[in-house]
C-alpha cells in the first residue's frame, strides 16, 4: 500500500545529513512492510534483522564496536554483500537488544556511509527508558495508522484525494456529488481505520465483518504485549486503563479521570501505567491549555489532559460499535457524544503536524476541541459531529482573543462566513488554508 512517509524515506536516503534512522510507531502500522518495500525499491540489496525473532543477533553487537567485523557478520548472517550506499540494514524490533540500539551512535560517528534503519513496536518505550541514548545520532521518523486520504489511495479513489488536496487556496464549496460521495467513504473509514491490514481486508473483501475481525486480532496482540513486556506491578493497571477507554471518550467532558479507570484509583498510582501506553504509541494524551500563548507547551497544565487512541477503527471495535451504522444514514458521526469525531480530528492532523496535542478551556464554561500552532500563529479548531455549526465555545474564543482566524471541521461543505473557516470533515488535512 501506498504510504505517504515514504517520500521522508526517499529525502533521508539522499540527505548529505543522514544519520542512522529510527522509525517509531505502534505495533501494526505498517513499518515491517514499508521498510522491506523501500528496499527492494531503493537498494541493489538489503539485510532484514529481526531482534524478537532471533535474540542471537545480539551478540553480534555485544563487543566494542568493530565496523568491518559487524559489517562481515552481518553479511554472513543473511548471505548478502552488505555495501555502502547501495545496501539497506534494517533493524526490526530493536527494542529488544540494547546493544544493537546502542550501536546507531557507532553507526554515525564510525560508519556513516552504510543505511541503517531500525523499527519497533514498543521502541518508544524503551527510549523512554534510555537515559544515555545519545541524542543527536540519529534521525527519527513516526509512522502512523493510514490517513484518511491514504485511505483513498487504497480504496483506489487516488481522484478524490486529488480533488481534496488541489484546494491550495480558497474557500469554494467541493461539487456536491463529490461532497456526498466523500462522506460515504468517510463512514467506511470510521468503520475500517487505517490499520493497513484492516484496510487491506476490506480493499479484498468488501466485508466490514472480516474488518472487524481483524480489529478484533490487532487489540488481543496489544494485549498480549501487556502480559509480556510490562512491568508486573504495571499490567492489571495498564489492563485497567485500557478497558476504560471508550468509557473515557463517551463521556460528554473527555477530561482524563484516574477514578474512572477504578474508584479508588490514583494519579500517582496509575501514571507510569498510563505512559507505558502513551510510549507504546496507542494512546496520545491532549494538554489542557487555559491560555493560549505560544509556545503552547509552556503553557499546558500537564496534570490536566484527555486521552485520544490511536486509530478510530480499533476504538470502533473496542467499543463494539455495530457494522449496520454503515446504513444509518449519519448515525456514526454523532455516535458516542462525538467521541468518534473528535478521535478522527485528533488522528488527521496528529499525522499531518506531527506535533504534541492541546485544548482550550474558560473556567467550565467554554471549551475548544483542538489548538495548533502553524507559522508562529495559534489556531483554534471546534470538531462539530453534525451539520450543525453553532458553536458557543468557539464564540467565547473569539471575544476574549480575538484570533485571526477561526476554523471547525464538520459534514458541512467548503466555506468561510467572516474570519470562520469550515472544513468538511474528509478534508480536514486543508487545514489551514
Amino acid at each position: 500500500m501506498k504510504r505517504d512517509i515514504y517520500k521522508k524515506l526517499l529525502n533521508w536516503k539522499r540527505s548529505e545529513l543522514r544519520k542512522p534512522l529510527i522509525l517509531k510507531g505502534a505495533r501494526q502500522v505498517g513499518k515491517t512492510y514499508l521498510l522491506k518495500k523501500f528496499a527492494r525499491n531503493e537498494y541493489d540489496n538489503f539485510i532484514y534483522l529481526n531482534f524478537e525473532d532471533d535474540p542471537a543477533l545480539d551478540a553480534i553487537f555485544m563487543h566494542r564496536f568493530d565496523k568491518q567485523k559487524i559489517i562481515s557478520y552481518l553479511s554472513a548472517y543473511a548471505n548478502v554483500t552488505i555495501s555502502p550506499d547501495s545496501s539497506l540494514i534494517i533493524c526490526d524490533e530493536i527494542q529488544a537488544s540494547a546493544n544493537a540500539l546502542n550501536a546507531l551512535k557507532y553507526f554515525k560517528e564510525n560508519a556513516n556511509e552504510y543505511h541503517v534503519i531500525a523499527a519497533g513496536s514498543l521502541l518508544g518505550i524503551k527510549l523512554a527508558g534510555q537515559k544515555s541514548f545519545p541524542v543527536g545520532q540519529v534521525n527519527f521518523l513516526n509512522l502512523y495508522p493510514m490517513s484518511f486520504l491514504e485511505f483513498l489511495d487504497a480504496l483506489k479513489k487516488t481522484s478524490l484525494r486529488h480533488l481534496i488536496e488541489g484546494k491550495k487556496e480558497g474557500f469554494e464549496p467541493f461539487p456536491e456529488p463529490f461532497h456526498v460521495e466523500l462522506i460515504e467513504f468517510l463512514k467506511y473509514y470510521y468503520l475500517t481505520g487505517g490499520m493497513p491490514e484492516a484496510v487491506d481486508a476490506y480493499c479484498r473483501t468488501n466485508s466490514f465483518v472480516n474488518v472487524r475481525q481483524i480489529q478484533k486480532e490487532i487489540i488481543d496482540s496489544y494485549l498480549l504485549d501487556f502480559s509480556k513486556h510490562a512491568e508486573k506491578s504495571d499490567i492489571v493497571k495498564i489492563s485497567l486503563i485500557w478497558q476504560s477507554i471508550p468509557v473515557h471518550l463517551s463521556k460528554e467532558n473527555k477530561k482524563f479521570i484516574f477514578s474512572a479507570v477504578k474508584k479508588t484509583a490514583r494519579a500517582r498510582s496509575y501514571e507510569n501505567a498510563l505512559q507505558w501506553l502513551i510510549d507504546a504509541g496507542v494512546l496520545y494524551k491532549s494538554y489542557n491549555v487555559s491560555t493560549p500563548k505560544l509556545p503552547l507547551e509552556a503553557y499546558a497544565k500537564t496534570d490536566f489532559f484527555k486521552i485520544f487512541f490511536l486509530d478510530i477503527g480499533l476504538l470502533g471495535a473496542m467499543s463494539n460499535i455495530s457494522m449496520d451504522m454503515i446504513v444509518r444514514g449519519s448515525t456514526i458521526f454523532t455516535h458516542f457524544h462525538g467521541a468518534m469525531v473528535e478521535n478522527y480530528v485528533a488522528q488527521q492532523l496528529l499525522e499531518k503536524f506531527q506535533t504534541n496535542l492541546f485544548y482550550w478551556t474558560s473556567q467550565g464554561k467554554a471549551e475548544v476541541d483542538f489548538l495548533f500552532s502553524v507559522n508562529d500563529r495559534i489556531y483554534p479548531v471546534e470538531a462539530k459531529a453534525g451539520i450543525n455549526l453553532q458553536s458557543k465555545s468557539l464564540k467565547v474564543y473569539n471575544e476574549k482573543y480575538q484570533p485571526h482566524i477561526l476554523s471547525r471541521t464538520s459534514l458541512q461543505n467548503l466555506k468561510k462566513d467572516d474570519n470562520t473557516c469550515n472544513y468538511p470533515l474528509y478534508a480536514i488535512s486543508l487545514f489551514p488554508i
